[in-house]
């Protein structure tokens, strides 16, 4: 799944491409993946693309008083060519759900947004203002706002019995932090995904405050510039632990565990994390004896 420095490199290409230029034609391939009847998409038709914003991990197309907004979801992601093509799409077929014309003094832009797997939770918008979506409006702060910072952490950790790992995954506590990169900002503060949150003491939290932004911040920096194209693979490039069971921490050596659930996992190192403990392979895990 996209997360923060994704979206965020995602919409500043958008911004840089699509500002300035008109959206022409909106084809709704999968109409499951529109979740607003009114405004309709239709009116979207020859507006002037004002900007490109992320909130959390939704990306939001600004037509000056309309906002097409987007939800990659897990398997969802753009397809973005200079050459846009104006066929009509097959209702039903293939991964492409929305398929964007854009016109411009430079030329035409398209954009798919494309949806791989069975599960299908990618979710568009046409809305008056961003915070009309009901995902927008309930974000929590944003880990680069102003009002995000160690005290704000510590009266979120504190206020939850909750664990960390879940926590910070959490959209209406900290907006944009997914499953991959929860993993790598625990690893870099050495603090065990099965914490309790309110249990963390006011050190540990300072650490978790500079990991969060140490993380994310190198993770944006990676992302920036780079086309929708390459955003995956440089996401997977920089991971010291999340999806790399069974390699080696880069920090200690020691071998990174995974800890399996219904529809996901974690990756964590043991000697980094938990003091060399190896976590239950089950949700309501404690450390094994």
């Amino acid at each position: 799944m996209p997360e923060l420095p994704e979206v965020a490199g995602l919409a500043e290409f958008l911004d840089g491409h699509l500002r300035g230029t008109v959206l022409e034609q909106v084809q709704v391939v999968s109409f499951a993946v529109l979740k607003t009847a009114d405004p309709a998409y239709t009116d979207l038709y020859g507006r002037a693309v004002t900007g490109v914003r992320r909130f959390g991990k939704f990306v939001c197309i600004d037509t000056g008083g309309l906002s097409l907004v987007f939800h990659l979801a897990r398997a969802g992601w753009v397809r973005f060519t200079d050459s846009p093509s104006n066929s009509e799409l097959r209702k039903g077929k293939g991964h492409i759900a929305v398929r964007l014309s854009f016109s411009g003094e430079a030329g035409g832009h398209g954009m798919d947004l494309t949806e791989a797997g069975t599960k299908k939770s990618l979710a568009v918008y046409v809305v008056r203002r961003p915070q009309d979506v009901p995902g927008v409006a309930a974000l929590g702060p944003d880990p680069f706002s102003q009002e995000f910072d160690a005290d704000t952490l510590a009266g979120i950790l504190g206020a939850s019995s909750q664990q960390v790992k879940g926590l910070l995954r959490s959209q209406s506590v900290i907006a944009g932090i997914g499953n991959a990169y929860s993993d790598e900002i625990l690893h870099a503060a050495k603090i065990s995904p099965f914490a309790i949150a309110k249990n963390l003491d006011r050190a540990q939290v300072q650490v978790l405050y500079d990991a969060i932004h140490s993380v994310l911040g190198t993770a944006l920096a990676e992302a920036r510039g780079k086309p929708p194209s390459e955003l995956k693979d440089v996401k997977r490039s920089h991971m010291r632990v999340h999806a790399r069971t069974g390699e080696s921490c880069p920090v200690c050596a020691d071998t990174v565990r995974e800890v399996s659930f219904a529809d996901t996992s974690l990756q964590y190192c043991p000697t980094c994390q938990t003091n060399g403990k190896i976590l239950a392979d089950r949700r309501t895990s404690k450390f094994l004896k």
